[in-house]
């Protein structure tokens, strides 16, 4: 690809959500990336001076390594468009629905893209009775990287009805999202500058996907490309392109899908898009870039010179936010 001029680029990073960690890595990763291309890097750990900060700062343009709320849901997304400044991946109305787990179902779903079904319930009324029947899923509204997630079996140690004094999500939120539970593989698809890359098979070491397996190196097995039919394959590239477009997602997303491998096309789903993927030496967008034959650094400035190309746009009065 070609390199880009050189730029000064803040890199936001950090915060105070869950993935906070997670985020200084994949923020660490990036600037390295940048400076190795030779561009100007400010590293801004992002706290409730970060608009001051930024402004003093004075980039060409802002990296978004944020990972969750509020680097995720719009809120930074919505300071950065007030402040005039150039912003790597989705805008601020993508980030709103995409972070939002039933949000995203009522933009996908009815243009053909299979999601579980389920319903928001009230963590108070869990302790009453089951909302679905087990085994299901129990999970944040807008929280990602399998923050939070719960999967609730007859097997489980939290009680039926699940008791007050478990360990689980319903004791940190109000409120919950409640689906049935899929069997099968863990797949995942990235989406760079408008291509689907390829298909990872996620292959936990033991237990499920969660947050630990994601970002503790030795826990999950990535299979790249994935040991799947070709039909599987192709439908998990439709639908992640698909995601990405009618979210209105910019530079790069990732969507991940449960598959029924005993029900064939009828048991794949997409479970979520992801709008801020993980840029750590773990994450699964530049594992899938690499595979694709582009290399960390090309996958860095490609995400700049989408942010760049797509405020230039914004500012001739053609937001790029809404595909």
């Amino acid at each position: 690809m070609s390199r880009l001029a050189k730029l000064h680029v803040v890199v936001l990073m950090g915060g105070w959500a869950h993935e906070r960690e997670v985020s200084l890595m994949s923020g660490e990763g990036v600037a390295k990336a940048l400076e190795a291309r030779g561009h100007r890097v400010t590293r801004i750990d992002m706290d409730r001076q970060v608009a001051a900060r930024i402004a003093e700062a004075a980039p060409d343009v802002v990296f978004n390594a944020l990972h969750g709320v509020p680097g995720e849901d719009g809120t930074v997304q919505g300071m950065l468009d007030l402040m005039g400044i150039p912003y790597t991946h989705s805008g601020l109305a993508t980030s709103v629905i995409a972070i939002d787990k039933e949000l995203t179902k009522q933009a996908l779903v009815p243009h053909g893209i299979p999601m579980p079904g389920g319903r928001i319930v009230r963590s108070e009324d869990l302790h009453e009775k089951d909302p679905l029947a087990r085994p299901y899923v129990l999970k944040p509204v807008n929280e990602g990287s399998s923050v939070g997630v719960a999967i609730v079996t007859d097997d489980s140690n939290c009680g039926n009805p699940i008791r007050r004094d478990a360990a689980g999500p319903w004791q940190e939120f109000s409120s919950l999202l409640a689906e049935p539970f899929i069997r099968g593989r863990e797949l995942t698809t990235a989406v760079v500058g408008g291509k689907a890359l390829a298909v990872t098979e996620l292959k936990p070491k033991s237990g499920f996907y969660d947050f630990d397996a994601k970002y503790t190196d030795g826990l999950t097995e990535h299979v790249c490309p994935a040991e799947i039919p070709p039909e599987i394959e192709a439908l998990c590239l439709k639908y992640a392109l698909e995601a990405h477009r009618l979210l209105g997602c910019r530079g790069t997303s990732r969507t991940d899908f449960r598959w029924d491998d005993e029900q064939g096309e009828d048991g794949l789903f997409v479970l979520e898009t992801n709008t801020q993927p993980g840029m750590t030496p773990l994450s699964l967008v530049p594992e899938q870039a690499r595979y694709a034959g582009m290399s960390y650094e090309d996958l860095v400035e490609a995400i700049v010179a989408d942010a760049l190309d797509n405020f230039g746009r914004a500012v001739g009065g053609n937001d790029g936010d809404q595909g």
